[in-house]
């Protein structure tokens, strides 16, 4: 058979394994990547095209959408009479908190007339974890725990503290991301709708009082100061093509400050500014400096709302509708860029106060690539005014803290013992030479010790505990939001998974992927340490290594698998994470193997049961994580010693296990799981050919055998000068 033919034969088996799962998947999960339609986000009649009774259980008839955000009235009939029965609100009319798959939870949320959660429904949402394995049924779970309760009490994931008065939910396990997104998603809907409706109190901030020192400030100043403030929207994070003009450019800034004012509109025209606004209003003023994008909005040609603007302070949201528009006709500060937008914005809210930070949001209106369906997503930037600007200095605001370092605090412990573990191996590692300088051939304990222990507290702590197994999907994951928009909170709402992959990026470039794929990574090392108990549970005669040339054929596969997924994940994401369960780790660790479908549950199973007669069969072959770690590999800092003799002799290469040692006695350290084995045998007198050689020929000379170098050969014997004659 052809290399090539084989290769394809390989690749359409792995497939062939796993398209069963496909039609079934999509059968299942209904919501995932549902096909909205687009008039959700914008159509005032929001209840003709969600199920808004479902969530709102009484309710006969909807209001359209009213306040801002936006939320909607459900009323039932009662002797003929309308009765209020409660709310309805979209969330991402509110928030657009990505989740895993740094998109949205798109969820329709009810509400009592007394605040308490009535009902939840999940209109689409695009999280790998719920797509195959966790099942969509887990979030629904999950979501009705919210119910009963009041949007103003303190909900947090985790456990209960009464002490602290914080009511807390029971996660998902394998998918925290999505249920610390969706929390957050849950009550900042909830809060907004409270505080609009009186079921919630409204936020009276304490106003600023400015200090005024009389300066005339040019556009410079204005920025090193932080007195403007600029927001840029990149044509990829809205789904377009990348390109050198920004989708959107932006500078804003507070007007009721004296010398702002003064410097933006001059003197005069600030001063009829300050005398047409009431008392205890404010005003800011817009630029666009750069793109296409109009940041006034289809709003603005109605009359109606300007929907691409917003400010945020605290949980309250700010919009501008026509009368709360006045023109700015002009920049007087010296050196303020050129622009083809203006605009002067009037807050008319006791709630906000020029004292305390807010930030400025730009709601841009995203194509989804996949199915060309367009959502809103917000794109802000914080507004503080400096502390020499405000008698008395900035006040004391004590901010939340975000999910991610909630996250963090409420995992320490483990966290530190996971960062533990990490140095740990890394050190332990670091120090492989005088390691392996105590072990032998027969005796590998000193190196093989550590080696077994960090396969045990990977598989049980990482694996099984944590749940922390690296997967192709956070690769691709992460290309896409390279691609598009990064998100670091995104990516540090999971500690575990974060830190590990520091731990990867720093060990693929010092010493290859061995480090992980052959110590730490937790199915890697459930496979390996299967294939060793069952050496010796008497299977040895049963166990096999393939032939060379087959490996060298069967070992381009898992590349194969990695460029396939890149591909397709380009197309459709969604696609990409189905055929990504093409690992097993999700079925081994994140769900178990006796909790999904047998496809599944064979797929995993055959894989672990082939492994306890051949090394690790899927790192080798299938791996589409090994082959992303492996391309890296070859630009490491260090790798493995090899002698001149190693060229030719090949007792290193009987023994490995990865086939990782080539018939000239080259290590591909793209293939090697840095087991030591070889670098054991470099040094050992009594196994490594070329010294027991030379060990025999000193014995049989009666010369000493010195200590072993760095470089693997005896140190040279220095000759004896002799003495000199008597006279």
């Amino acid at each position: 058979m052809k290399p090539l033919s084989a290769l394809r034969g390989v690749a359409l088996a792995a497939l062939l394994a796993i398209a069963p799962l496909l039609p079934q998947a999509a059968s299942a999960q209904t919501a995932y990547e549902a096909n909205l339609p687009p008039e959700v986000n914008t159509a005032p009649a929001l209840c003709n095209y969600v199920p808004c009774s479902e969530v709102l259980p009484g309710a006969t008839s909807f209001s359209e959408r009213k306040g801002q955000p936006p939320y909607v009235e459900g009323y039932s009939e009662e002797n003929g009479e309308r009765k209020l029965v409660g709310y309805v609100v979209l969330s991402t009319d509110v928030t657009d908190t990505p989740a895993y798959s740094g998109k949205p939870v798109i969820t329709l949320i009810g509400l009592t007339p007394e605040g308490n959660f009535a009902g939840i429904k999940i209109l689409k949402h695009s999280e790998p974890i719920l797509l195959l394995g966790i099942p969509e049924s887990a979030l629904t779970e999950f979501n009705d725990q919210y119910l009963g309760k009041f949007v103003g009490a303190n909900i947090e994931i985790g456990r209960s503290r009464p002490e602290e008065d914080m009511i807390g939910l029971d996660a998902i396990s394998g998918a925290t991301v999505t249920v610390i997104a969706q929390n957050q998603v849950m009550m900042m809907s909830g809060a907004a709708v409270g505080r609009q409706v009186g079921i919630l109190e409204a936020t009276v901030r304490p106003q600023a009082t400015f200090v005024d020192r009389g300066r005339t400030l040019d556009w410079a100043t204005l920025v090193e100061e932080g007195l403007v403030q600029r927001l840029t929207v990149k044509p990829e994070q809205v789904g377009l093509k990348r390109d050198k003009e920004p989708f959107i450019d932006l500078w804003f800034g507070y007007l009721n400050h004296p010398e702002v004012g003064r410097a933006i509109m001059g003197d005069t025209g600030w001063r009829d500014l300050m005398g047409r606004i009431k008392e205890g209003e404010h005003a800011l003023f817009v630029i666009r400096a750069g793109g296409k994008e109009s940041f006034k909005g289809s709003g603005f040609v109605r009359g109606g709302i300007y929907d691409r603007v917003q400010l945020r302070q605290g949980q309250d949201v700010f919009t501008f509708r026509d009368l709360d528009y006045l023109p700015l006709w002009g920049v007087q500060a010296q050196g303020a860029p050129s622009f083809t937008e203006s605009a002067i914005f009037i807050v008319h809210s006791s709630s906000f106060s020029g004292a305390f930070p807010w930030k400025f949001i730009f709601l841009g209106n995203r194509v989804d690539r996949e199915t060309g369906a367009r959502t809103f997503l917000n794109f802000d930037r914080e507004y503080w005014l400096p502390a020499a600007y405000l008698e008395g200095g900035r006040p004391v605001v004590t901010k939340p803290d975000a999910p991610w370092v909630r996250v963090w605090k409420t995992r320490a412990v483990e966290i530190v013992l996971f960062s533990i573990l990490l140095v740990g191996v890394g050190a332990v590692y670091a120090m492989r030479d005088r390691l392996t300088r105590m072990s032998t051939r027969k005796n590998k304990w000193p190196i093989d010790g550590f080696k077994y222990a960090a396969w045990i507290i990977s598989i049980f702590f990482i694996g099984f505990y944590l749940m922390a197994q690296p997967s192709i999907t956070q690769v691709l994951t992460w290309f896409h939001a390279l691609l598009f928009q990064w998100k670091w909170e995104l990516f540090l709402t999971d500690p575990f998974i974060f830190l590990f992959w520091i731990f990867i990026i720093v060990t693929v470039f010092l010493w290859g992927r061995g480090l992980f794929c052959g110590w730490l990574c937790p199915f890697g090392s459930l496979s390996e340490l299967l294939y060793k108990v069952g050496s010796k549970l008497g299977l040895k005669r049963f166990q096999f290594m393939l032939p060379m040339k087959w490996h060298n054929r069967l070992k381009w596969v898992k590349y194969f698998v990695f460029f396939g997924l890149l591909a397709v994940s380009v197309l459709s994401m969604g696609l990409a994470e189905k055929l990504a369960e093409v690992e097993p780790f999700k079925t081994t660790f994140l769900v178990g193997l006796l909790n999904r479908s047998w496809p599944y549950t064979l797929f995993a199973a055959g894989l672990l049961g082939l492994s306890i007669f051949t090394e690790r069969p899927f790192c080798k072959y299938l791996c589409p994580l090994g082959a992303a770690l492996a391309m890296p590999s070859t630009f490491r800092w260090f790798g493995l010693k090899r002698k001149q003799e190693c060229d030719t002799c090949k007792a290193c290469a009987v023994g490995c296990g990865s086939l990782a040692i080539d018939d000239k006695g080259r290590i591909d350290h793209r293939e090697c799981m840095l087991c030591l084995d070889c670098m054991v045998m470099y040094t050992d007198e009594h196994a490594c050919p070329p010294l027991a050689k030379e060990r025999k020929r000193r014995t049989k000379a009666g010369l000493p055998l010195t200590p072993i170098g760095k470089d693997g050969y005896y140190i040279p014997i220095k000759p004896v000068a002799p003495a000199a004659p008597r006279a």
